[in-house]
């Protein structure tokens, strides 16, 4: 899957991505559209990010991944600015 972020940067889970990092980016992409706050995707993230793939123990962030949480915590600013 290519996803397309900002500033014209995209990022290819297939070859950018190691599967437990694809894992924790499909549980981020889930938890962007219901998340209240960015602190709680921010806490969300960062205990997918230590319990692992099936609490196979902690993953580290690569950049690509890095990339897209972060990209994914700018839609999440903009979408509460728009429901305010």
């Amino acid at each position: 899957m290519i996803i397309n972020i900002s500033h014209g940067r995209s990022v290819d889970t297939a070859k950018e991505l190691r599967p437990e990092e694809r894992h924790i980016l499909q549980k981020l992409f889930a938890w962007a559209d219901m998340v209240e706050s960015v602190d709680r995707f921010r806490e969300l993230r960062k205990k997918a990010l230590a319990d692992g793939w099936n609490h196979s123990g902690p993953v580290q962030e690569s950049r690509a991944l890095s990339l897209v949480a972060n990209d994914l915590e700018a839609r999440i600013r903009r979408r509460l600015k728009n429901r305010s």
